[in-house]
């Protein structure tokens, strides 16, 4: 075994933005006994790690396989029996193989078979096998010269290319003329705006999709938080989304992002525009805003805050009920906005099953008079609900069960969700299933809606806040963004201006619903590593959880 090694210190990739020319390669290849990885071994290990166009070292060995090697690898490699009678056996090579590698990027033609090999042979000895990032020249090369070569096979293509090194079946001569491959790949890789890392992981994926030739309108894109902007030839915006990386995911869409509409997206595209932003969080609220002001034609989500509704209890009425809005009114107890008029239906559905407040629609004002001889309705015939259409209703009373229903929209969800759990159960235990399951969505629909409002009513009670998030500064006030920015620096605002929220209680308006919902789902989600700078109101994260309905252990033919 013979290793040359340079004084260079090795680097790590925690980015895999990592620029090509700072980036260490390490360039394997193996001989072996056979093609199975399973019943063949080792006999040979090359590898040379390269960076920058340097060499930096070389490794190679022989190994003993521990068994014959057969004539026809023989006449193949010029490996044979007696060479390796004296050479080291693999569990004995691989823990200088795994520090001369390190965590450099490991690079092979037809590399999935080296590595094969050697992640069996290190399982075999009591290693880790390796999660080094793997490119393959093999693919590369493809996608890259395989219009100017008879096919892409490392002999042809160091004929072909007049590499320095030439291949021949011998694992550190195989490695050099594949490392002299990489270095012809990347300069014309470099031609595919491929500057980084990710960019050449992700080439040979790319390379076959139809649209390949606009790769070039993502060179400006940077790897940095940010919204993106996919516009036709007129400046029209067709798409927008956000990302944590600009670059890495709007090159994506030329490469694993299969949906239907990516490629039609991409065909009518002239121009990306972008915008980059402190943090992933002030991302994704400009990209709302987008969202809102221009109703991009390819985007679904976020789009359909127009239909947004609201439950209201109206206890403007002498008898008040539950009914679903479109907008907020002067009078009465709101929920929502809700994401449709299906979610408030369910959540009106919970209540009534829970409480007996009435079902009728008739509007009753406070001079209401019942008519004589008056029939109750359907829901009082049944005994599920107090109705004051016949005038015997007990006003005292009904108020009650109105104050049951307020409490349990806004702080006493169990009120209802309580009984729903004992229908549950009966309706389980009679084997009504169908029943069952209706009672489970209500129960449902009612905890997702009341846990919705409770999130956003939280943040909104804080007033103007100020919260840093790891290095970024987050200004919100009333729920929504007033602008953010990196601590130590002057505030910024975002390209688009916030919406109008006005302050806690009232009732959040639809447009800025998916906004507050966004930020306060953030902040939970970082509650505890969140750092409070200043507050008017009341800071309340994270948000005391609502009990949902979840066992359905005892229901095996309700949960199938």
């Amino acid at each position: 075994m013979f290793v040359l090694n340079c004084t260079v210190v090795q680097r790590t990739f925690d980015d895999l933005g990592t620029p090509l020319c700072d980036v260490t390669f390490c360039v394997l290849d193996i001989e072996t006994t056979g093609g199975d990885r399973g019943a063949d071994t080792i006999t040979e290990i090359g590898a040379i790690k390269v960076r920058g166009g340097e060499c930096l070292g070389t490794f190679g060995t022989l190994v003993n396989p521990g068994r014959a090697i057969a004539p026809a690898v023989v006449l193949l490699t010029g490996i044979t029996d007696h060479m390796v009678t004296a050479a080291p056996r693999a569990e004995a090579v691989l823990p200088s193989l795994l520090e001369f590698v390190g965590d450099a990027v490991i690079v092979g033609h037809n590399v999935g078979f080296d590595v094969g090999f050697l992640n069996t042979a290190l399982r075999r000895a009591g290693h880790q096998p390796f999660r080094n990032t793997v490119v393959d020249t093999l693919p590369l090369a493809r996608r890259l010269v395989r219009d100017e070569v008879p096919d892409c096979r490392l002999g042809t293509l160091a004929s072909r290319f007049r590499l320095g090194h030439r291949p021949t079946h011998r694992a550190l001569d195989d490695a050099m003329a594949t490392a002299d491959l990489l270095h012809l790949l990347l300069e014309r890789a470099a031609g595919l705006g491929v500057l980084g890392l990710d960019d050449l992981v992700a080439l040979p994926s790319i390379g076959g999709h139809a649209q390949a030739g606009k790769l070039r309108l993502t060179d400006p894109l940077p790897r940095s938080p940010g919204v993106y902007r996919f516009l036709d030839g007129r400046g029209d915006v067709l798409y927008v989304g956000k990302a944590t990386n600009l670059r890495q995911r709007v090159r994506s869409y030329f490469s694993s992002d299969d949906r239907r509409k990516v490629g039609a997206l991409l065909r009518e595209t002239q121009r990306i525009a972008h915008t980059v932003t402190h943090h992933p969080i002030t991302a994704e609220v400009l990209e709302l805003r987008y969202l809102h002001r221009l109703n991009p034609r390819y985007n679904r989500a976020n789009t359909t805050w127009q239909k947004y509704c609201y439950v209201r209890l109206t206890t403007d009425e002498a008898w008040p009920r539950l009914v679903i809005t479109n907008e907020p009114a002067a009078a009465g107890v709101h929920l929502g906005p809700l994401g449709s008029r299906a979610a408030a239906q369910a959540v009106i559905e919970a209540v009534q099953t829970a409480l007996p407040i009435r079902r009728c629609t008739t509007r009753i004002g406070r001079n209401f008079r019942p008519t004589p001889g008056a029939s109750p309705c359907r829901a009082a015939q049944l005994g599920v609900a107090m109705c004051p259409c016949t005038g015997e209703a007990d006003e005292a009373a009904y108020w009650r069960i109105v104050a049951q229903v307020m409490a349990a929209l806004s702080t006493s969800p169990e009120i209802v969700l309580a009984p729903l759990w004992q229908r549950l159960e009966k309706l389980a235990v009679a084997q009504r299933y169908e029943e069952a399951a209706l009672t489970r969505d209500r129960a449902n629909a009612f905890a997702n809606a009341v846990t919705r409002q409770r999130l956003m009513d939280q943040l909104r009670a804080a007033g103007d806040v100020e919260v840093r998030l790891h290095d970024t500064i987050l200004h919100v006030r009333h729920g929504v963004l007033v602008d953010a920015c990196d601590e130590g620096q002057l505030p910024t605002g975002l390209e688009l201006p916030a919406p109008d929220a006005p302050p806690y209680p009232a009732p959040l308006p639809r447009d800025a619903a998916d906004e507050v919902l966004c930020l306060a789902r953030a902040l939970e989600k970082a509650s505890f590593h969140a750092r409070l700078l200043s507050c008017t109101g009341e800071w309340a994260q994270p948000a005391a959880p609502v009990p949902e309905i979840t066992r359905l252990d005892i229901l095996p033919a309700l949960a199938a």
